[in-house]
């Protein structure tokens, strides 16, 4: 039989995770802020918006649900080096929506639509991580979710890699909007409660 993660170690994992996110979060809540700010300097654009609202929820529950990771059963310097890479891509995607400057842009939709093809490059990427982070906490553990899980993630996967080729507004809208309404719902489907 297995021995569970020493809770020092899975903690110690935990604070470095938590430093990357934190760095996420912070760079979302610094962009918004320079709305605030300098209103009227940069036009907005809602969809950017909108996938800053979608990201900061990726970002919350992300946190959530990494508290199983102390259902491997061993965590050894790769599991660790996976998982800070895959905090490091929710760093990049909340980068790729609040660059540094803006000055060779008209404005957001601008940007947003110019950069689509990284940032739906790196949401896919994320979604494919995320298999592979449930499938190490076990094969139950995965089955648990049962067959809307890999779906769900096949779907997000296949709709950004559409979503960074294809500049049709509406699709963005539509994509967004179902996205962000499929993403909540999720949520208190499958982490409500952490057990």
């Amino acid at each position: 039989m297995e021995q569970p993660v020493d809770p020092q170690i899975f903690s110690h994992i935990r604070v470095v995770m938590g430093m990357v996110i934190s760095l996420s979060m912070a760079r979302l809540l610094s962009g918004l802020a320079i709305f605030v700010q300098h209103p009227g300097k940069t036009r907005i654009y809602w969809l950017h918006l909108g996938w800053v609202l979608f990201m900061f929820l990726y970002l919350i529950y992300f946190w959530w649900w990494e508290y199983r990771l102390h259902m491997v059963p061993v965590i050894d310097f790769s599991v660790y080096l996976f998982v800070i890479a895959y905090c490091c891509i929710f760093f990049f995607l909340c980068v790729l929506l609040f660059p540094t400057t803006m000055e060779d842009y008209s404005g957001y939709e601008h940007y947003f639509m110019s950069r689509r093809a990284w940032f739906f490059g790196f949401l896919a990427l994320a979604y494919t991580l995320d298999l592979i982070d449930t499938a190490l906490k076990g094969k139950a553990y995965f089955l648990s979710y049962g067959l809307e899980y890999p779906l769900r993630n096949a779907a997000y996967i296949a709709l950004c890699i559409i979503a960074a080729i294809i500049p049709n507004r509406r699709f963005h809208a539509v994509f967004l909007m179902a996205g962000l309404t499929y993403q909540v719902i999720w949520i208190f489907r499958a982490f409500d409660l952490l057990d």
